[in-house]
Order: C-alpha cells, then sequence, then structure tokens
C-alpha cells in the first residue's frame, strides 16, 4: 500500500492540491486500490480554506511524519505583490511558524518517507530551512526567494533529489505526481493515467546523475556563488568613517520583525561589518559603498532563514533602507548609532 498524505494549510492553492490528488487516486482505481491518498494538517481534522475564494476542502486527519509513504505540500493562493496579509508571501510565512515545519523536519528523517512540493510548497519548506544546500524548484516568480533561503534552485519543471521532489509552477502538480506514480508504481500505470487524462508530462525530471553539461553559458546549478567567485568581498573605501561604528537597527519584515546589531569598520580602506541576530554572528557579504549608500547581503536567522539583499543611507546618527529577498517585498530598515 503506497500511504500519500496531502497537506492543506488555510490559504492553499486548490489547482496544487486537486491536481495530484486526482493522479493519485486514478493511480489507485488501476492498481485495485494500492494507493490510498488524504487530506491531512498539522493541527488534525478540520475544514482549511482555501486561497481562491475561500473555497475549502476537508482534511480527515493529523499529519503523520512517521507513515512510510508520500507527503506533498502545495504552494498558497493569493496577491502576488504587496505585503498584506493576503499576499502569498505573508501566507507561506504563516505556514512555515506553525508546527507543520517541525513535522516535515521529521519527515525528512524518515528513510522511508518522500517529501514532494508544488510551486510555492518548496518554499514553506525552505522558509523554514529545511532545504539549504538541496536542489529544488519553486513557481518562476519565487526563484530568487528560494536562493535566498539557501537552497539551490534549478530550472526544471521537476526536481527529483531522492527523498525530495519538487515541481516548478501550478501545473506541476500533473508532473510531479505523475513522477512518482512512475517512480513507485511503474512506467505502466503512469503511462495509463496519462492515457486516462489525455496528458503528456512537461520537461525532463532534473536528477544530479550522468553527466554534466559543457556550456559557456553555465548549468542550471551552480557550483559556486557569486561571492565565491570574486577573491575581495570588502567595499574599498578611503573615508568609511560615515558608516562606521555599532548600529541598533530594527527590520520589519512581512512575517515580523527582529533587532539586529551592525558593527561596520573601515580597515585599511575595506568597508567590513557583521550583523548579530540573537547569539548569531555573520559576516557582511559583498559590501559596497557608493556615495552615501552601502549594499550588502547578509545571512540571517529569524524569523526565517535568508539571504537579504541591504540598502541603506546615513544621515548623522540615523540609519535608513531596505532589506529585500527574491519575490518578498522589501522591508524597512530603520536604525541608529550608538
Amino acid at each position: 500500500m503506497l500511504d500519500i498524505q496531502i497537506v492543506l494549510f488555510d490559504g492553499f492553492d486548490l489547482l496544487d492540491v486537486i491536481a495530484p490528488y486526482e493522479v493519485f487516486c486514478a493511480a489507485g482505481m488501476m492498481t485495485d486500490g494500492a494507493v490510498r491518498v488524504e487530506f491531512v494538517t498539522a493541527e488534525g481534522p478540520r475544514l482549511v480554506p482555501s486561497g481562491v475564494n475561500g473555497v475549502p476542502l476537508e482534511a480527515v486527519s493529523r499529519l503523520r511524519p512517521d507513515r512510510k509513504g508520500i507527503i506533498l505540500v502545495p504552494g498558497a493562493s493569493g496577491e502576488v505583490e504587496g505585503d498584506g496579509s493576503d499576499s502569498i508571501p505573508a501566507v507561506l510565512g504563516r505556514t512555515m511558524n506553525t508546527g507543520l515545519t517541525g513535522m516535515i523536519e521529521q519527515a525528512l528523517a524518515h528513510p522511508d518517507m518522500i517529501l514532494a512540493t508544488v510551486c510555492g510548497g518548496s518554499l514553506v519548506l525552505a522558509m523554514g530551512g529545511l532545504l539549504e544546500g538541496r536542489p529544488a524548484v519553486t513557481h518562476p516568480l519565487g526563484m530568487d526567494m528560494l536562493e535566498a533561503t539557501g537552497a539551490t534552485p534549478v530550472k526544471a519543471r521537476v526536481v527529483d533529489d531522492g527523498n525530495l521532489v519538487t515541481g516548478g509552477g501550478v501545473t506541476s502538480g500533473l508532473d510531479v505526481a505523475l513522477h512518482l506514480v512512475e517512480r513507485e508504481l511503474g512506467p505502466r500505470i503512469a503511462h495509463e493515467v496519462e492515457r486516462l487524462f489525455d496528458y503528456e508530462r512537461r520537461g525532463t525530471v532534473w536528477r544530479n546523475s550522468g553527466l554534466a553539461p559543457h556550456t559557456s553559458r553555465g548549468s542550471a546549478v551552480s557550483d559556486a556563488s557569486p561571492a565565491q567567485l570574486r577573491p575581495d568581498t570588502a567595499a574599498h573605501d578611503a573615508s568609511g568613517s560615515l558608516f562606521d561604528g555599532e548600529w541598533d537597527t530594527t527590520i520589519a519584515t512581512p512575517v515580523g520583525k527582529m533587532a539586529v546589531k551592525l558593527h561596520i569598520a573601515t580597515v585599511d580602506g575595506a568597508i567590513q561589518g557583521t550583523a548579530t541576530q540573537g547569539d548569531e554572528v555573520s559576516a557582511f557579504i559583498d559590501p559596497d559603498r557608493q556615495g552615501n549608500t552601502l549594499r550588502w547581503s547578509q545571512r540571517v536567522a529569524k524569523p526565517m532563514r535568508l539571504t537579504l539583499k541591504f540598502e541603506v543611507t546615513v544621515n548623522g546618527d540615523q540609519m535608513a533602507g531596505i532589506a529585500k529577498a527574491g519575490v518578498l517585498p522589501a522591508s524597512q530598515l530603520t536604525g541608529k548609532r550608538i
């Protein structure tokens, strides 16, 4: 018996859920009931509103991360732009902050479990720090955000990384499910489901195997970040006193405020800096000063693990600017020299 648990959360995307649900149900019919698929939540049985006009689906049980089989996490539906409570980043952020993240972490550690995502579902995992260093895909609008979390974005329809299978845009749910049916039940069952739906899968499933392509344009997955390719990541500036000092700053993100203490100094004409968030300290990445503007990248751990791109200006002892990660709206940064 192949057990499949499809996770629902407030604001989930209907097509992300229904397309794979129908594929798995059809596979069950063609295997005389060898597939069992059900809707679950992190909280237990309840009626769950989708992000498409609130159309609900009923979850019949609580997610069991220790049950052998497949767990599928969909993306969210909501406002594409802006930072309101109904925006997709805000919905995904709220979902990441539920008990679901811990359950998925348990499931990823289970040797007999496959985690699958459709569209923005991979961002739920990535924002929770669960995809660092792993190849994955999400909706094209979210690829920068996926990279900002430390995952390795791959421009493919479906990415198969062993116990993690991720799909791209909204309609990729069909392709993810058909790939999993072929992988777990065999090509004849997958082919018969394709015939029933009058649908042929799109694209080649990407796996980290076989010969690596040699192309002047570079491969879909980079072996090194831009920061690693540049030998000098400090901004050279003979007069860094404008930014030098200790700064108490606050960053207002769509999923919560975070306090960050910045230490900026000019050493041998190069601007360097560190950021302290709680007990975590990380160095500025690629600091670059242009006149009264300082830009750099920074790894942060809260309210989620991201690489933020900062751009700030200083007026006396006051600092103001923005911090941005991928598709997330820019967050306002304010601070003062101490």
